[in-house]
């Protein structure tokens, strides 16, 4: 039997900064034959092996090197250990991980695989027999999978990918989409970026409620009014040059990003999840399935009135319209005025409009995302 390699979607509607969605499709000719026809059910697709944020291993093994090797690694080294990790996850090879993995694996086997529970695939048999026979009602949740699958094994969960149509990777540790230029033109894959942006303002409010330690000035400058002498304005500058050079990229159509590069907002999904992400399939030449549309419903108009078992901060099930405006409710005046001054040309290439008093801030019957149609690059 060989595997059919085709292109797949990944919703993400999470609420960090510079995010990608990068979609292999392994040619025919170099796929090789399927391990074990398992036809496991994915939380975006049944055909796709889905893996959220493996660079985190990367730049954990990175950072927790010693000081002297710290200080010779640069850009140029760290993405390069993230292409080469990436490559080797699109063509399944999840062994490739236990480079960075740490505690190393024994035996191929870990029980420290960032957000695991995340991917349906690897909660599913034949990865985990405590997974679900595939029926809706029956999906494992991000509670449910560190407690019942146990330690991830790594030749299992290969063998589940190379029984995948579809391998999608979220990352938001890319910093630019040209820094993923040599995966599209590698022959051996057909890649597809699906960029994700969002409100610069909006992400900074995210942040500080989700990285309390890194935000604490941010923090402090929002609840006194004051702004703190030591606060890191670098830390919203950067996210905005970074997803500025990326949209700029993608909407210049370079050869190499023709027919593999999509924009979307944040926003566009999460107050038409159901259009938007019918564009993003027809962009990649899917069918969107009933359960798709299903787990849209669901994971976009949850009504999370208290934190659950699993840390709401990194939960994917949101009521996407309100998060989505949240920010406007959170964030003082003096703060939103200093973002919008640093990251003016973002907000205006993206058609993110400025507000001018705390009042227009406040006042959500006021849009501030203007109606835009960001075409993909073809």
């Amino acid at each position: 039997m060989e595997c059919s390699w085709k292109t797949v979607l990944l919703l993400v509607c999470a609420s960090l900064g510079v995010q990608y969605t990068a979609i292999r499709t392994l040619r025919d000719s170099l796929s090789g034959p399927c391990q074990g026809a398992y036809r496991c059910q994915t939380r975006h697709h049944r055909e796709t092996f889905y893996v959220f944020e493996p660079l985190y291993h990367v730049q954990q093994a990175f950072t927790n090197s010693s000081s002297r090797l710290r200080r010779t690694l640069d850009r140029r080294a760290l993405l390069g250990a993230y292409r080469d990790l990436l490559l080797n996850l699109y063509t399944c090879d999840l062994h490739f991980m236990e480079n960075y993995i740490r505690p190393e694996p024994q035996d191929h086997v870990t029980g420290s695989f960032f957000r695991r529970s995340s991917s349906h695939a690897l909660c599913s048999p034949p990865v985990c027999l405590e997974g679900g026979d595939g029926a809706a009602s029956d999906l494992p949740d991000e509670t449910w999978c560190p407690k019942k699958c146990g330690a991830l094994n790594l030749t299992l969960a290969s063998m589940s990918c190379l029984s995948k149509g579809h391998v999608a990777i979220k990352t938001v540790r890319v910093p630019e989409v040209g820094d993923l230029r040599t995966l599209t033109e590698d022959p051996r894959l057909d890649l597809k970026i699906i960029h994700l942006v969002r409100d610069p303002r909006a992400i900074l409010a995210s942040r500080m409620m989700a990285f309390s330690d890194q935000f604490r000035a941010w923090k402090i400058w929002n609840a006194t009014g004051r702004q703190p002498r030591y606060v890191d304005l670098s830390q919203i500058t950067s996210t905005c040059k970074d997803m500025a050079a990326s949209a700029e990229t993608g909407l210049q159509r370079p050869a190499w990003l023709r027919g593999r590069y999509m924009l979307v907002r944040y926003e566009d999904l999460a107050f038409n999840p159901k259009d938007r992400t019918s564009e993003i399939y027809r962009f990649v030449g899917l069918e969107m399935e009933g359960r798709v549309q299903m787990w849209i419903a669901k994971n976009t108009n949850n009504n999370v009135s208290s934190p659950s078992e699993w840390n709401y901060r990194y939960s994917t099930t949101r009521d996407s319209r309100a998060t989505a405006e949240s920010w406007r409710l959170r964030l003082g005046f003096d703060i939103v005025r200093t973002v919008q001054n640093l990251c003016n040309d973002t907000l205006a290439l993206l058609g993110y409009k400025q507000v001018h008093s705390a009042a227009e801030l406040r006042n959500l019957s006021h849009s501030l995302v203007e109606h835009r149609t960001f075409q993909p690059v073809t």
